[in-house]
């Protein structure tokens, strides 16, 4: 009896595993690892209606993008409350766009720089950070630097950290725009001042783990990745790629990289090669990490200058089987590519033009990108030619924000609404 319990309960995760049945959580901007993938398989093709929608409703103001978890879709929003501009925490019900709460995490007051965009698709500044998800907590980044921890459940306050005050801390121009990134216990940002620049603290009590380097920031969040058998906190500040022991914080590597204006863009990290990108004149570059003695050492694989080929804003790319796919231009609104670039040599493979400046992400085998006038696109992610496999008008506004893929389906938002469809798994 025993073991026909035990082959019952195997076979049944195993047909649960072959048939889809077990989501994956979207519990961060860019996916659950950081890094715009999702393990979801997805259809090949999409109808020829595009996908069906399950639900469309208001996501005002601002590029927070969709994480998923729990039944629910958090984003940040921006709202007036009382007369006043307020950056609001949402949660929705994943199936049906119901609100559930809204918690305010900031005020929602900017300077101006995401109001443009393509004729005619202009305006909607508002709040840059997307939630971080873990359990039955939320995090949230405000605009302002101040760390914040909601219950999941309800919205209400668990923890918080004000970065500027308590870490000596500066902002940035057009302030932060990074999303709170989690490993294990561990939750990461930067901002801080001299000696703690680079921050780490328990996500479940919001005590400082580590902090450590007096570096500037950027707009980009970091990635975590494990490099050589050692799992690393990659941060994009204003002198470069600052590699930093995920669990201590000791320093591991350093890779110089110019700042003009704004750096937005995640690294990018396949093996031991760390891609990253910037506009305003800056360019890309890849480095190569190695071990050194009893440390490491990051090399330059090769740099290009300026904002073409593959000088970029924020749009990260995805790397697949050694090439990246995003919407790799600068400031080419509603008319940039989607590019194909050779991780290696930085040879461009191909380039679509149409997508502006909006996001891609890799579902199983295949590319979903958000163009920034809401088209959604499937690609096959092949480096000989570009395919689409399906195409459809998914919302109105302004899209510099990430897709997300959980469950089989496929979350998407705008400066004015957001919505769910079905991706038909």
């Amino acid at each position: 009896m025993k073991r026909l319990l035990i082959f019952q309960i195997v076979t049944t995760i195993s047909l649960g595993m072959a048939s889809g049945v077990f989501a994956e959580e979207w519990s961060e901007y860019r996916g659950p690892h950081g890094d715009g993938k999702s393990t979801e398989s997805v259809p090949a093709t999409w109808p020829a209606t595009g996908l069906k929608r399950l639900w469309l409703e208001e996501t005002p103001g601002g590029f927070s993008s969709f994480t998923v978890a729990n039944g629910k879709a958090f984003t940040i929003v921006s709202r007036t409350i009382d007369g006043a501009p307020i950056a609001a925490c949402v949660a929705l019900d994943a199936k049906t766009g119901k609100e559930l709460w809204a918690a305010p995490t900031g005020v929602a007051i900017f300077q101006g720089g995401g109001d443009s965009g393509a004729e005619g698709n202009k305006g909607g500044d508002g709040p840059r950070s997307t939630p971080s998800v873990s359990g039955n907590r939320v995090y949230v980044y405000s605009a302002d630097m101040i760390l914040q921890c909601l219950d999941a459940e309800s919205g209400k306050p668990v923890w918080k950290k004000d970065i500027i005050k308590e870490f000596g801390g500066k902002n940035i121009g057009w302030k932060s725009a990074q999303s709170p990134v989690i490993d294990g216990d561990l939750i990461y940002v930067a901002g801080g001042g001299a000696e703690q620049s680079m921050l780490a603290f328990n996500k479940n009590s919001g005590e400082t783990v580590w902090k450590t380097g007096s570096e500037s920031i950027t707009h980009a969040t970091p990635a975590v990745a494990t490099i050589l058998g050692v799992k690393q906190v990659i941060f994009f500040m204003q002198s470069g790629l600052v590699a930093l022991d995920a669990a201590n914080g000791k320093p591991l590597w350093k890779f110089a990289f110019p700042y003009r204006t704004s750096t937005a863009c995640s690294p990018v990290v396949e093996g031991n090669l760390v891609f990253c990108t910037a506009g305003y004149g800056i360019g890309a570059a890849v480095c190569e990490v190695s071990k050194s003695g009893m440390g490491f050492e990051a090399k330059e694989l090769w740099r290009v200058r300026g904002d073409t080929p593959l000088g970029d804003l924020w749009s990260t790319p995805v790397c697949k089987d050694g090439y990246l796919y995003g919407m790799i231009s600068f400031k080419n609104f509603a008319k940039g590519p989607l590019k194909c670039v050779e991780l290696k040599s930085g040879d461009v493979k191909w380039e679509q033009a149409g997508f502006g400046a909006g996001n891609v992400v890799l579902a199983g085998n295949q590319l979903i990108a958000l163009a920034d006038d809401g088209q959604v696109a499937q690609i096959d992610p092949n480096p000989a030619a570009y395919k689409e496999t399906g195409r459809m008008k998914a919302i109105s506004g302004k899209c510099w924000s990430t897709p997300a893929v959980s469950g089989g389906k496929l979350y998407v938002r705008s400066t004015k609404e957001g919505a769910c469809f079905d991706l038909g798994k």
